[in-house]
């Protein structure tokens, strides 16, 4: 039976814990012995993605200390099970109460208790996007075995603004992480808009991996764009996927979509580092659409768990736009799917240099 709650192959995560319970965290499976853990860098990631970062995100104020229960020592992996726990010391689920018997639009309340017939209704549960606050620990962990392997993340486009300029070096400096500094006034004014009347709106991130050689991957269903896209499907919010142009190859011709080669390499990358599902050795360029935030305070009209019409106006702490705060999330499932397919193109190399055919041994018998 496949677990829901792990991802990848060797290189292997399974998530833990809810919203508004005791904590979350992640089992680590996988992870070589003898890596020394930055964890420092952990402690900013995680400050990445927290909320009560600005005004323009959810006031929920979590510290997101974590503790390491299991699979270091003295500061390395041991190659056993690595085990982090952060402890939810913020979570307010009296807000919910109000509306604990009412499917909220746009959440999984209803889709979950069709399946379960049982839901924890305060903050969504397992639904939460909290819980990706695991994976953004084991992203970084998964960065870690791969320095030379860059991979930067940003905002390109926030309601109605959109840019084509990718300053990566400017994405952490303000509080949307859009790509283009200079368009920072338009996306505050399109976020407070959205804020004052109550409702919210959605965006799109982009995630860039450099440094990926060619060669890894595999080709049919376990293509790596494949198991990337489904990995980005995976953060709550996502509606949709596109690697390199993506959608926009639907309009070109293959004389303008064709990236021709040269000594040097590719000189275009319309096809986002992938060919065959396999790295092409260019950058490797992923985007994902991410819906307005499901949680506003206008009256809408909904179901309670009887069936019966009601109106909802979904009240508490809240982002009016969750694609800010995706930029880490997502950057770190790119890392988790290049580590996985990292150590599995190792297992490959190792088997491929040091075949050789092996006599069968008799012990003896006759």
């Amino acid at each position: 039976m496949i677990n829901y709650s792990s991802f990848g192959q060797v290189f292997k995560i399974s998530t833990f814990g809810e919203s508004h319970g005791p904590g979350l965290g992640v089992v680590i499976d996988g992870c070589p012995a003898g890596l020394e853990l930055d964890l420092e860098q952990i402690r900013v990631e995680l400050d990445r993605r927290k909320p009560g970062q600005s005004k323009f995100v959810t006031q929920r104020k979590e510290a997101e200390e974590f503790e390491i229960l299991s699979g270091e020592f003295e500061g390395k992996t041991t190659g056993t099970p690595l085990c982090f726990l952060i402890r939810n010391t913020d979570a307010r689920s009296k807000d919910y109460n109000a509306i604990k018997d009412l499917f909220r639009p746009g959440h999984a309340d209803f889709t979950y208790h069709a399946k379960y017939r049982h839901r924890d209704y305060r903050g969504g549960g397992r639904s939460s996007a909290r819980e990706t606050a695991a994976r953004v620990i084991a992203g970084c962990v998964a960065r870690q075995l791969m320095p030379s392997v860059e991979i930067h993340g940003g905002v390109i486009q926030v309601g109605s603004v959109k840019t084509d300029q990718r300053n990566w070096a400017e994405t952490e400096s303000n509080p949307f992480r859009f790509t283009d500094p200079s368009m920072v006034d338009k996306v505050e004014a399109e976020v407070e808009k959205a804020r004052k009347n109550k409702d919210s709106i959605g965006g799109l991130v982009e995630v860039e991996a450099i440094g990926v050689p060619p060669g890894w991957g595999e080709p049919i269903f376990a293509r790596l764009d494949a198991v990337l896209a489904a990995a980005m499907m995976s953060i709550p919010a996502v509606k949709g996927v596109e690697i390199g142009v993506g959608f926009d190859s639907a309009s070109m011709k293959g004389s303008e979509m064709n990236d021709q080669l040269s000594p040097e390499g590719f000189l275009s990358n319309n096809h986002g580092g992938v060919l065959g599902g396999i790295s092409s050795g260019a950058p490797i360029v992923c985007r994902m659409a991410i819906k307005p935030t499901s949680s506003i305070a206008q009256d809408l009209k909904t179901i309670d768990k009887d069936f019966k019409e009601a109106t909802i106006a979904t009240k508490g702490r809240h982002d009016p736009c969750v694609a800010l705060r995706a930029v880490p999330i997502a950057e770190a499932m790119m890392a988790l799917v290049l580590a996985d397919f990292y150590l599995q193109d190792l297992a490959r190399q190792a088997a491929r240099d040091n075949f050789s055919p092996i006599e069968p041994i008799s012990y003896g018998l006759k």
